[in-house]
């Protein structure tokens, strides 16, 4: 594989040294959001994902795309089910129960009831505490024994709940918590009880399990995955991102209002990838997910166009430009606005919007023509009216001449080849930063092959499992690029985020997991955004190189106005060796210390499940005489250099950071122009 990847590839540059002066001034300041996160429910990410629920089809809920069903439910001994919508329902949202008659049991003295298989097992964890719920209509007076069990009937841990017959609906509540951890997450979720404690049949819904949560949150995140995001340090969240957002074909589309308040008022949502969404994971729960991990949250707001390529007309669109207003006022506004009130009533007070974008992808499924025509215009004169200071992000554009309209940001995204991306260090040279530009998903999704420069998206075509590290170091070099022209860039997220292990639409992923936690796979990819995102440039500085140049390596430098470090950012591809460097900081006297951190990993190598492939090399430079920094970094490999504050010499005092030249924040962007500008179908002539 090594040969024909070399052989496909651009020829391998020669290891040539490197020397770059780096100046004190004439920089310009960076994005404070350049690293963070993009979630759709994809792969099983939301449900079966990073929402902690462990029970599957646990309100059978369903839709003319995803007919309703029993399935991950299985009887036991005996006994029959059968899904009903009953004259009274648990409420009108979730219409349909699971009904449970004696069917065939033997005997009156036998235990019945009925089994869950989980999103692919449960996960039995000694210690956790387990908060589990259902609800139940009709004939059944005596105990239900709610148990975790393996593939083996091992039984791990149980709770006994008494249930009496009622005519109304009522919810039953339960914990539990083991006292041995099961080995893997071949396990099941039993209900049983006695079929003589049943008159005639008993009626379930809404059946939650919940293991502990990312800061204990009711209706909660799962805590592995919570601390895998919190690792890379995010810095804004655009959610709900991706064709999920969209709908596959009306009238289904992300209508948040069907995502607030109870479980119970919350009917689901056919998503986009081929499965049934619970709307468990609702506004509230991402607005708490972008708190919790100190994120700035990018709004995605519906905009009017399905996957199957129907858009709302101009005549009808108001109706959804009223919705997006209203999902803001939700999110921001006090107890005296409508939707304001209703957020207070739930127990939370205001989250702050900074950014909406209209939209994901309009330039794909025949929508351009509708978004630049009418689509856009709308949203964004109707947000911006509101909220005058408010970022609005469009779909989609192309950055080798158009630029978003009016003064609007715009959201690239970029899947690409490892030869694509490597290449792209200088993608955003020329961008102008009137329009600053959210790098909203990007990866590197395949190995390279001989004759094709970039991915061909015919069905079949070839795609890598899992992120590798040649990939990566691609990558690393496309992020660089953007850290380079960061006052033109808002942030860049890898996407998709999350891939279950067993079920999934689309790959490689970022994060890799399954039910058992011992399975949950960091990337390649992973480490290396942890890497860059973790000591953050808040001042480029221009360099001058006087040896070498960009490419086998490529690099960065600046200055941290909040720790005071100068630092430096490295990615060496395709070299022919190890690549020496001297680097030298104006201001930065000899003997400073820095730290030199690196990673390297097999070129072609991918992390295995649970595993990591990727090692971490930490080392400290010292300045020479001239105070230049002399350190030498292998082929394949992506580093930062940090020369802290107080082993800088004088250099660390270089004045008022708000004064530089660059980034001004979301509230000033583009306000200067006031011209509504065009695009035709594919982004140009804005």
């Amino acid at each position: 594989m090594l040969s024909k990847l070399l052989t496909v590839s651009a020829l391998a540059a020669a290891a040539q040294a490197v020397s770059v002066s780096v100046a004190s001034s004439g920089g310009n300041a960076t994005s404070p959001y350049a690293y963070g996160l993009m979630f759709e429910d994809i792969n099983n990410s939301g449900d079966g994902g990073v929402y902690a629920e462990l029970i599957q089809n646990r309100a059978f809920q369903g839709d003319t795309v995803f007919p309703k069903n029993l399935a991950f439910w299985n009887a036991l001994g005996g006994a029959e089910l059968s899904l009903q919508n009953l004259s009274t329902p648990l409420s009108q949202a979730l219409p349909t129960s699971m009904q449970v008659t004696a069917g065939n049991s033997s005997n009156s003295s036998s235990t019945i009831g009925f089994s869950n298989v989980g999103f692919w097992g449960f996960p039995v964890v000694e210690g956790w505490e387990y908060k589990g719920s259902f609800w139940v209509y009709g004939g059944l007076d005596g105990n239900v024994t709610v148990c975790l069990t393996s593939d083996q009937n091992e039984e791990y841990v149980e709770a006994s709940v008494e249930v009496s017959s009622s005519s109304d609906w009522t919810q039953y509540n339960y914990t539990f918590t083991p006292s041995t951890s099961a080995p893997n997450s071949n396990n099941t979720l039993n209900f049983t009880f006695a079929a003589s404690d049943l008159t005639g049949s008993v009626n379930f819904n809404l059946l939650s399990l919940f293991p502990p949560t990312y800061n204990d949150r009711p209706n909660g995140n799962r805590v592995d995955l919570m601390e895998a995001m919190a690792g890379l340090y995010p810095s804004f969240f655009r959610m709900p991102g991706g064709n999920n957002i969209e709908g596959l074909l009306p009238p289904y589309w992300w209508n948040w209002t069907e995502t607030i308040g109870p479980l119970e008022d919350r009917p689901g949502y056919p998503g986009t990838w081929t499965y049934e969404n619970t709307n468990g994971l609702g506004l509230i729960e991402y607005l708490l997910w972008s708190k919790d991990l100190g994120m700035e949250p990018i709004l995605a707001v519906w905009s009017g166009l399905w996957l199957n390529g129907t858009t709302v007309p101009e005549d009808e669109l108001q109706t959804y430009v009223n919705s997006a207003l209203d999902e803001i006022e939700f999110c921001m506004g006090d107890a005296s606005t409508t939707w304001g009130a209703k957020r207070e009533a739930l127990g939370y007070g205001p989250f702050q919007i900074n950014f909406v974008e209209v939209g994901n992808e309009d330039s794909l499924n025949g929508g351009a023509p509708t978004y630049s025509a009418y689509r856009f215009n709308a949203f964004f004169d109707a947000i911006t009216a509101a909220y005058p200071n408010m970022t609005i992000i469009g779909s989609f554009y192309d950055i080798d001449g158009a630029t978003p309209p009016f003064n609007a940001s715009g959201d690239f995204h970029e899947y690409a080849l490892p030869v694509q991306m490597s290449s792209q260090f200088n993608l955003f040279d020329n961008y102008t930063s009137a329009h600053p530009l959210l790098l909203g998903e990007y990866a590197v999704i395949g190995y390279d092959e001989a004759g094709f420069n970039a991915p061909t998206w015919t069905v079949g075509s070839p795609r890598a499992f899992f992120p590798f590290w040649y990939g990566s170091v691609a990558e690393a070099i496309y992020l660089l690029g953007a850290e380079r022209n960061s006052d033109k860039i808002i942030g860049a997220s890898y996407a998709p985020t999350f891939q279950n292990l067993n079920s999934w639409e689309w790959i490689p992923d970022l994060i890799e997991y399954d039910a058992y936690p011992g399975h949950t796979t960091l990337s390649t990819s992973y480490y290396m955004i942890q890497l860059l995102s973790g000591t953050r440039i808040t001042e480029n500085l221009p360099m001058t190189i006087t040896d070498g140049g960009f490419g086998p390596s490529y690099f960065v430098a600046g200055r941290s106005d909040v720790t005071g470090a100068h630092i430096a950012k490295f990615a060496v591809y395709n070299s022919t060796g190890s690549v020496p460097f001297e680097f030298t900081f104006a201001g930065v006297s000899s003997g400073a210390v820095g730290n030199l951190t690196y990673l390297t990993a097999p070129m072609n190598a991918s992390n295995p499940v649970g595993g990591n492939v990727v090692t971490k090399h930490e080392q400290t430079v010292t300045a020479g005489g001239n105070g230049t920094f002399s350190f030498t970094l292998p082929e394949y490999s992506v580093a930062v250099l940090e020369i802290g504050a107080t082993t800088a010499g004088s250099g660390h005092n270089y004045g008022n950071p708000s004064s530089r030249h660059g980034w001004k924040g979301w509230k000033t962007w583009g306000r200067d122009a006031q011209h509504h500008g065009s695009w035709n179908q594919y982004g140009q002539g804005w």
